[in-house]
């Protein structure tokens, strides 16, 4: 599967982290950035990586900043996208289950490493229920521009 990575300077060392990851478990990753600790805007990423979700150059997105707020606020102003900021094993595996979520959100300041991973994997592998769930996520989509 082909999965796009991005981040601002707050969240690469989990970027980083989360890429080798991907590729170990034998998925393509797109980096989109950021490539160190300079400290950048976290707007301009998510973007980035909403766009290439949407535009079909991924399936999914991992995006990663201090909170996982902020990349998450500017990848949901890309039509499409249902970007879910996650904590856990459970609350990445829902945002797939029940919202369809594409992108999900990491704070490298508020999450360990190995739940991380854990949570990237499990958003990786859950399906989207639909039935009920599909006619909010259409709801959501109706919102758009």
């Amino acid at each position: 599967m082909r999965i796009a990575v991005a981040s601002d300077h707050a969240g690469f060392e989990l970027k980083q982290l989360v890429a080798d990851h991907l590729r170990a478990g034998g998925h393509e990753v797109v980096d989109l950035g950021t490539n160190d600790t300079t400290s950048v805007d976290y707007p301009d990423y998510g973007v980035a990586i909403g766009n290439a979700v949407v535009d079909g150059d991924a399936r999914f997105g991992v995006a990663v900043c201090g909170s996982g707020i902020g990349i998450c606020i500017a990848a949901n102003k890309v039509d499409g996208v249902r970007a879910a900021t996650v904590h856990d094993v459970t609350s990445a595996r829902l945002s797939r289950l029940h919202n369809d979520a594409n992108i999900i959100c990491l704070g490298e300041r508020f999450i360990g490493p190995q739940v991380a991973l854990d949570a990237v994997d499990a958003f990786v592998v859950a399906e989207f229920e639909g039935g009920r769930h599909a006619r909010r996520v259409d709801k959501i989509a109706k919102l758009e521009t």
